[in-house]
């Protein structure tokens, strides 16, 4: 991939599209990189964009096409889902690298354009699976190296987002863990099992998911939005060990030594202490300057939309609406 002096040397211009939570996030730490200017952020939100310029002391505008105007070397894209293609291949169309949050777009076919488009331009595409930096699954993803794994389960759940109205809780919660689960295998997912309810929300908000990969790990996540606090749990069964991560508090422990008598052995794994988002933004900015594939690839995006999106089109995944149990009459 043939690279700009720029992109050689210290300095880049980089800019965010899409300022709510994520992107003003992505914002907040890209101002703070060594060799790297926020060079403005995009938000049709003007009252937001103003108050992000303003603590952060870079230029405001109201679209990507008035962003790259401002001359971008590369985007950080945490807008809506819906628009990460049209906003993804404006800024491929002017050689600018992209970085779009996860999920990658709308649909297969969205991301698949995308991925050409980048592959034709010859920039970085990056998606944003942000839970792979997270210190506690880098501690899981070493303590499984070289082991022969046999299940994964994944816990994922919370209260409703208020933010939330255009998906529900596959491809909002899940579709991080679907992603772990094909990285921690190094395996592609070929069997789903989707169950699907909705209680409050218009869409899915309860999932119990199960899956079997092309090397015959079973895997289940277990995700929703009415669990009035959040947990984010890993458990990883091996042919050697037991792997239990909790994501929130970065805690991993590892329990190996089985004996007959139903002994065994623990420890707590070392886990450091970085910011996700910044171990992300910085492997995208690496990515840029030396040419080598992105951290995330747009095929690895891609590959867990589409996971995702078997989940609900499942002929089995009709979405049940739940009815309260019938009260017994009065005698």
């Amino acid at each position: 991939m043939a690279q700009s002096d720029t992109e050689r040397g210290r300095h880049l211009r980089v800019g965010v599209i899409g300022i709510g939570v994520m992107g003003s996030n992505h914002a907040r730490v890209l101002a703070e990189f060594p060799g790297v200017t926020l060079a403005g952020v995009a938000d049709p939100d003007q009252a937001q964009s103003d108050f992000v310029g303003r603590t952060l002391g870079c230029p405001t505008v109201p679209d990507v096409y008035k962003l790259l105007d401002l001359g971008v070397d590369a985007v950080t894209i945490a807008a809506p889902t819906h628009l990460h293609r049209e906003v993804a291949l404006a800024c491929i169309k002017r050689g600018v690298h992209v970085m779009v949050e996860k999920p990658i777009a709308s649909s297969i076919e969205e991301g698949r354009d995308i991925i050409a488009a980048a592959r034709t331009a010859g920039t970085v595409l990056m998606v944003g699976h942000v839970e792979r930096f997270n210190p506690a699954v880098q501690a899981i993803k070493d303590a499984l190296h070289g082991e022969d794994i046999l299940s994964i389960s994944i816990t994922r759940v919370g209260p409703f987002p208020p933010r939330m109205s255009n998906v529900g809780v596959v491809i909002d919660l899940a579709v991080h863990d679907i992603d772990l689960i094909s990285w921690f295998t190094g395996s592609k997912i070929v069997e789903v099992q989707p169950q699907l309810s909705s209680v409050k929300a218009v869409r899915e908000d309860i999932a119990l998911l199960q899956f079997r990969t092309a090397s015959g790990v079973l895997a289940q996540i277990n995700t929703n939005w009415l669990t009035p606090f959040k947990a984010r749990t890993v458990h990883v069964a091996t042919k050697r060990k037991y792997v239990i991560g909790d994501l929130l508090t970065r805690q991993v422990t590892e329990c190996f030594g089985f004996q007959p008598d139903g002994s065994y052995s623990m420890r707590h794994l070392s886990v450091g202490h970085a910011e996700p988002l910044r171990a992300e933004l910085s492997a995208f900015i690496q990515a840029i300057r030396t040419g080598r594939t992105p951290a995330v690839t747009g095929e690895e995006g891609v590959a867990s939309l589409e996971v995702a999106i078997r989940c609900l089109n499942h002929r089995e995944a009709e979405i049940v609406p739940h009815k309260a149990p019938r009260r017994a009459a009065a005698r």
